[in-house]
């Protein structure tokens, strides 16, 4: 006698109540098994017999998870797109990211009437042909400026692993911290100061994180028709060509870096006060110097 859940397809076994020989034992165990389920919780009378078997759950439907992403939608103008197709697509990205093969699946647990695979597979062309992503990118900047601004914006990048045996035009092999050698895509992705995303773009699994800031950043300004903006990235991402290249843009820049130690000043100050600062506090330090200094 186990106590089992079915997921993915799979029945993943909880827990080993133990083997019965005869009826009496085997009733022992349902009993115990019975309770192990229910934890300590009472059973709601829904006026159906004491028997399980009795009992059989037909469907269910996470209505709260699926209005929670519907209106969300509509509240970010996504519904501009009257493509039921996408928004399934996305939705069932953002339950369980899976392939669009198996996106019926995820759907159809949560309560969702999953549109066929052949509809999901037209409307990815529908995504380039119609060009959703501009759509889609338009109303994540208005979004994004009717709640503050875009004076700054932060910029990384990231890699997509695909299980496929060859490369593509797209899919390639790269350069990976992780050291896979799947084939796979460089994505880079550009947000707001409150992390909200602005603008997407990919590019071939084998490109160079360094050379993806600059075309990402354009690609923004003439979408929004924007000149002065400050970039956040990080130190490994902003080259020396990439430097040059925002400033010739006019565009101030940031360059965040990780510091193995504070230097001797700062780091008496955290000794005895802490690493935690107020806004636009200021403190006093004393640089001391070194035996080997020189005054003239």
């Amino acid at each position: 006698m186990q106590i089992a859940e079915r997921k993915n397809r799979r029945d993943v076994v909880l827990e080993h109540l133990g083997s019965a020989h005869t009826e009496a034992e085997l009733a022992a165990l349902m009993s115990t098994g019975r309770d192990r389920i229910n934890a300590g919780q009472e059973v709601l009378d829904l006026g159906f017999s004491r028997d399980p078997q009795s009992a059989v759950v037909h469907s269910k439907r996470s209505r709260q998870l699926l209005e929670t992403l519907q209106a969300a939608w509509t509240a970010l103008g996504f519904d501009v797109i009257e493509d039921e197709a996408f928004f399934q697509l996305v939705a069932a990205r953002l339950i369980e990211p899976t392939s669009m093969s198996d996106s019926g699946r995820v759907l159809a647990e949560v309560g969702m009437d999953p549109v066929h695979r052949s509809t999901m597979k037209r409307c990815l062309a529908r995504i380039s042909e119609r060009e959703y992503r501009d759509q889609i990118a338009t109303k994540c900047f208005d979004h994004a400026v009717n709640r503050g601004d875009v004076s700054l914006v932060l910029y990384d990048v990231t890699t997509l692993y695909f299980e496929a045996e060859y490369e593509d035009e797209l899919r390639k092999v790269g350069f990976s911290k992780e050291r896979r050698v799947d084939p796979q895509i460089v994505v880079g992705l550009l947000v707001d100061r409150e992390g909200f995303p602005l603008e997407i773009g990919c590019f071939e699994g084998n490109h160079a994180e360094t050379r993806t800031i600059v075309p990402i950043i354009k690609q923004f300004q003439a979408r929004h028709g924007l000149a002065d903006m400050v970039v956040v990235a990080d130190a490994g991402m902003l080259s020396t060509a990439n430097l040059t290249a925002l400033d010739e843009a006019g565009l101030k820049f940031i360059v965040g870096s990780r510091q193995v130690k504070a230097p001797g000043d700062l780091a008496n100050h955290f000794h005895w006060n802490g690493n935690t600062f107020e806004d636009g506090q200021l403190i006093d330090t004393i640089t001391p110097r070194h035996g080997n200094t020189k005054t003239e």
